[in-house]
Formats: C-alpha cells, structure tokens, sequence
C-alpha cells in the first residue's frame, strides 16, 4: 500500500496515509541462505566489478556468524535480522523511509481506518518534544483537559524527550480499559501536570462543519482517512441545506492523510482536471483527476506551517486553479509519496518511492506553498486567531461582490 508522510520528523513529524497496496513475503532463513549463494555466484561471474560490494556482504554474514557463535549472550536470529534490515532503510538517510515492525505496522493501519484504541490525541514531534498537535471530544484526552501545544515529557515512567513517533504511539496505545499517565509542560504554568487516562475505544472524526452568520460554511479538515470523502459530502449536504453561501475551509495543523481521499475531497473545491501529478523514478507519471462535482461557491483556505503533505495537495490544487484564495502562513513543504510493501510475519516496509507535482506542475518538497494572503502565526497566548478572521474578512467580501455583480 503506498503513503504519503506527514511533515518531517526532525521537525513536526505527524500522521501518514496511504495510496494502493503492494506485498512482498520471505522465508528469512531461506533468505540469508539465498541471499549469501547468489551474492557469491554475482560476484564469480562478474570478477573484480563487484569485489568491493562483495566484501560488503561477506562481512555481513561474518558479523552475524561472530554474533551468533561468540557473543557472550544468548541473542535472538530474528532480533539480528529485523536490526540488519532497520540499518539498510536508515543508510538510505530519508527520515520518511522506515521499516515498521507488526506492531507498529498494524497501529498504522488502524490509523488510516481512523478507528483504534488510545486516547484521542495527536501528537507530533516538535524540537525534539513530543508535542499535542489537538485533541478529540468525548475522548480521555479531551475529558482530561490535554490542549494543542501541550509538551508531553514523560508516558509513564519512560522520558519522552527525543523519543520517535511510533515509539510514542506504542507507549500511549493499548489495551481498553488500562491506564496510563503523561506528564506534560504548559506554556504559563510553573509546575508540570500530570495526567492519568484510561485508554478506550478511539474513533476519530477528521471532518468539523458549522454554519457562520451570513451563510458562511466553516469546514475544518484534521487529517485525511478512509472515512474523510464521506464525511466531507456529509457535511457539504448539511450546510447547502441551511443555505450555503461561502465556505472557510481550514487546513491548518492538518499533517495529511489517504492520497485517495483528498483526490476525492478535492473534487468538491476544483474544477475536473489534475488535483496532483505522482511523478515516479525514471520519470513516468502519474495524473489523478477530479471529475469536476465542485462546489463553484466563494471559498477561503487556512493553512499554515503544520498543514503538511495531503492538506498541500488540496492546497495547491485550489490555488493553481484559481478556485479559492489561500490565507496564512507558508505550509510545511512535504512533497514526495512513501509505498508502504508488506512483509512477512505482519512487518511492513515505508518506501519513498515518488513525488507530487501540483497541477501548475510545482514542486512543493521543503519549499512550501506561500498563501495568497499571508497572515503570521498568533501568539498562543492570545485569544485571538487573526488568520481565521482574516480569511473570513476576505470571504465576506467575495461574496458581497458577487452578489453585486
């Protein structure tokens, strides 16, 4: 199945969505054995070519034999083989190329399908801090009083500074009905919290709507799922029936989601065509298409820093087609599609394997796209949101002008 990453780890590291499906399986002690026979007849056949390359393997195979035969413990084979294939992703250097173990694997899966067990808060990875992007009504999270920018210091006893994303998840994830504490720092407060939730039942609504005065339909878009199409034509049919005028979309702090969905989400704010070019190694190409169902109502975009790879591509969708005006801060700047392969034992492999081009054929890979209207990020200190009332300025104007042309 292929994925589309969120923003960068190193920065704002969030959730990932996924495109298609591919698998691939091993036996992994045929696999060692057959990798050393054919490696070894490559580099007969071949002679000094790959001599080098050769002596790479061979030390591969004399490190696992030394380990296994003279390590002073007694060690795991699947523990080596699982860390010999962690290294090879990581050589690559790509912090959106990973090998997830089953466990991670399937909490990635249970993501996509936006239901699973936890406590109803999104995370990032922020400076090094694990980082509460929002949280969820009616979840633990929510009930216990975790806000956006809450820096989370410790899950349990394990100290949570540096830690990685999907270690993160695995620590706050599990069964229904257990506990687990966090313990976070709050801009404003001297003293950290402590919190202690009772994990259950998660499923996470991606798509927020209500009526403005004037007929204003504000949409917030958290991230993209399976369910995010359905919710989004669910909540278009409720506001059209209350007399739709204009709508306020907000993208901010939305890290992504199903390639898919937003193609299909897109397809209520562009006119048909391209919504986004996946642009492959040696060049071949990839056009995915609205089918031209769109809205044609006044419409406004929010996005800023944190709206980051699917929430770029309904971003510049709209904005090289002219159909809405975006308004905030530069988006974050992740243009490049992971494909996630499925291995044995319910192991998974994240590969980037292309990049997306917006329709005006731009590449968006840690450049970002600069709004029409730019407005600065608020102080979170404030009670203000000065992008959210700009963008409704802007809106209100456009559909007073149309309505006087």
């Amino acid at each position: 199945m292929a994925i589309d990453a969120g923003a960068d780890p190193q920065t704002e590291r969030w959730s990932i969505l996924y495109y298609g499906r591919n698998s691939y399986s091993s036996n992994k002690g045929r696999w060692l054995t057959g990798l050393a026979v054919v490696f070894l007849g490559i580099a007969l056949i071949s002679g000094w070519l790959l001599v080098k390359n050769y002596k790479h393997f061979g030390n591969l195979f004399q490190v696992v034999s030394l380990v296994r035969n003279q390590y002073l413990y007694k060690t795991d084979s699947t523990i080596m083989v699982d860390g010999a294939i962690k290294g090879i992703v990581e050589a690559l250097g790509d912090p959106y190329s990973v090998y997830l173990e089953p466990k991670t694997y399937s909490q990635l899966q249970e993501q996509i399908r936006g239901s699973f067990g936890g406590l109803g808060i999104l995370v990032g990875v922020k400076d090094d801090y694990l980082t509460v992007a929002r949280t969820y009504q009616n979840t633990p999270a929510y009930e216990k009083g975790i806000t956006a920018g809450d820096i989370i210091t410790r899950i349990g006893e394990r100290d949570a500074k540096g830690i990685d994303l999907e270690t993160a998840v695995q620590l706050m994830r599990g069964p229904v009905g257990t506990k687990v504490s966090l313990t976070l720092v709050r801009q404003g407060q001297g003293k950290p919290l402590v919190k202690v939730l009772t994990r259950r039942e998660i499923s996470v609504p991606t798509v927020e709507a209500k009526m403005l005065p004037g007929n204003i339909g504000y949409i917030i878009i958290s991230q993209f799922s399976e369910k995010t199409s359905e919710e989004i034509q669910r909540a278009l049919g409720e506001l059209k029936a209350g007399g739709l005028h204009g709508i306020l979309l907000d993208l901010r702090d939305n890290p992504g989601g199903e390639l898919q969905s937003v193609v299909k989400v897109s397809g209520n704010f562009v006119p048909k065509g391209p919504v986004v070019y996946i642009e492959y190694r040696g060049g071949k190409t990839e056009e995915l298409p609205a089918q031209g169902n769109n809205l044609r109502l006044p419409l406004v975009v929010l996005v800023n820093e944190g709206s980051a790879s699917a929430a770029e591509i309904l971003a510049g969708a709209i904005k090289d087609t002219r159909s809405g005006t975006l308004v905030g801060h530069k988006t974050f700047g992740k243009g490049v599609v992971q494909t996630v392969f499925e291995l044995d034992n319910g192991a998974g492999l994240k590969l980037t394997t292309a990049r997306y081009l917006t329709p005006g054929k731009h590449d968006i890979n840690k450049k970002g796209i600069i709004p029409d209207v730019e407005v600065g990020q608020d102080d979170p200190r404030e009670k203000t949101d000065k992008q959210f009332d700009r963008g409704l300025e802007i809106l209100k104007k456009i559909i007073k002008g149309k309505a006087a042309a």
